[in-house]
C-alpha cells in the first residue's frame, strides 16, 4: 500500500499567521512520525497559485483566521475538486461570522445579550455594562476589548467599526470560561473532557492564549456533573446544527449552572499550548493519535 501523500497548509494572511505556522510545524513532523508522505506548504500571497497545483491525497488545514477559517481557502480546494480536512466552505463561513452563528443556533443555545453594530449610532440604548467590544469576523480574541461604561464603549466602538466595518457588541458575562472540543471518530463526534480555562488577566485575549504561564488550564473541569453533561449537549448540538466536521472547538462561559455560547472555532489551534490537543491528552489521546483521527475522519468521507 502506498503512503498517503499529505500537503500541510499552514501560515496563511491573517493577523494570526504565526500561531498557525506554529500549529503546522506540529502537525508535519505528527504526521510525518505516522508514515505520512508529507508536503509542507506555507501559504503566502505570492504563491495562491502553486497550492492547488501540489499533488496530494489530502490537505490538512491548520491555517487560523481570515482567509484559512472563513471557507476561502476551503471554496478554493472544493473548486479544483481536492480533498482536505475540517469543516466544508459553507459551514467554515458560517462559524467564522460571529454574528451569523449567534442568529442560527440563538433557539438551541443560551447566548449573551448583543447586538451587531457598524454606526456610532447603533449603540443608543445600551445599558449594560461591563460589555464585551469584538469584530464579526476575527480569531484569537484579536481586536476583543471589555468596556465599563458608555464613554469607553463609544471610544471603542468607533476605533473598532474604523479598522474591522461590523463589530458585535454584546453582554459581558462573568463566570467561568470553558472550550470544548469534538473530533470526529468512526462512531461520529466525540465531545473531548471539557478544559476550564482561567487567564491571570481579565479575559482570555491574545496574550493570555499563547504565552506560557498567563493561563492556567484544568482539565477535566471541575463541573457538577449535570451541569458537565448539559454543556456537551449543548455543543454537540451546535457542532452539528452548523454542520462542522472532523473537529472544531465550541468556547462559552458558565454561570451558575448555565453555559453561555460565545463562538465555534473550526481549525483549533494545534500548538503546545493549544486547547483541542489538551483535551485530547485527558482523554488519553496523545497528539499523534490525535492528527491521525482528524486524518481518518477526512479519508473516511473522502472514500464515500
Amino acid at each position: 500500500m502506498e503512503r498517503e501523500r499529505i500537503a500541510v497548509v499552514y501560515g496563511g494572511l491573517s493577523h494570526e499567521r504565526e500561531i498557525s505556522i506554529k500549529s503546522g510545524y506540529n502537525v508535519i513532523a505528527s504526521l510525518e512520525k505516522r508514515g505520512s508522505e508529507v508536503v509542507p506548504f506555507d501559504l503566502k500571497r505570492s504563491n495562491i497559485e502553486k497550492l492547488l497545483n501540489i499533488d496530494a491525497d489530502l490537505f490538512f488545514l491548520a491555517l487560523h483566521g481570515k482567509f484559512g477559517e472563513d471557507g476561502t481557502v476551503q471554496g478554493l480546494l472544493e473548486l479544483a475538486g481536492l480533498n482536505y480536512t475540517g469543516s466544508d466552505s459553507e459551514a467554515s463561513a458560517i462559524c467564522f461570522d460571529k454574528e451569523m452563528t449567534y442568529r442560527l443556533v440563538r433557539e438551541i443555545a443560551h447566548l449573551p445579550e448583543w447586538k451587531k453594530i457598524t454606526t456610532l449610532e447603533d449603540i443608543a440604548g445600551w445599558e449594560i455594562f461591563p460589555c464585551v467590544l469584538k469584530p464579526t469576523r476575527e480569531g484569537s480574541s484579536i481586536g476583543v476589548v471589555i468596556c465599563d461604561d458608555l464613554q469607553e464603549l463609544a471610544g471603542e466602538a468607533s476605533r473598532l467599526i474604523e479598522e474591522y466595518g461590523a463589530i458585535l457588541l454584546e453582554e459581558y458575562i462573568v463566570g467561568r470560561e470553558v472550550t470544548v472540543s469534538i473530533i470526529d471518530f468512526e462512531t461520529g463526534p466525540v465531545v473531548l473532557p471539557i478544559l476550564e480555562i482561567r487567564p491571570k488577566k481579565r479575559f482570555y485575549d491574545y496574550e493570555a492564549k499563547y504565552t506560557a504561564g498567563m493561563t492556567d488550564f484544568i482539565v477535566p473541569a471541575p463541573l457538577d456533573i449535570t451541569v458537565e453533561s448539559q454543556i456537551k449537549s449543548d455543543a454537540l448540538k451546535i457542532y452539528r446544527s452548523l454542520g462542522c466536521r472532523d473537529m472544531a472547538r465550541v468556547d462559552g462561559i458558565v454561570r451558575g449552572d448555565r453555559f453561555y455560547f460565545l463562538e465555534v472555532n473550526t481549525i483549533p489551534g494545534l500548538t503546545d499550548l493549544s486547547d483541542l490537543p489538551m483535551s485530547a491528552r485527558a482523554m488519553g489521546l496523545s497528539f499523534d493519535r490525535t492528527i491521525g483521527a482528524i486524518v481518518e475522519a477526512a479519508d473516511r468521507r473522502n472514500r464515500r
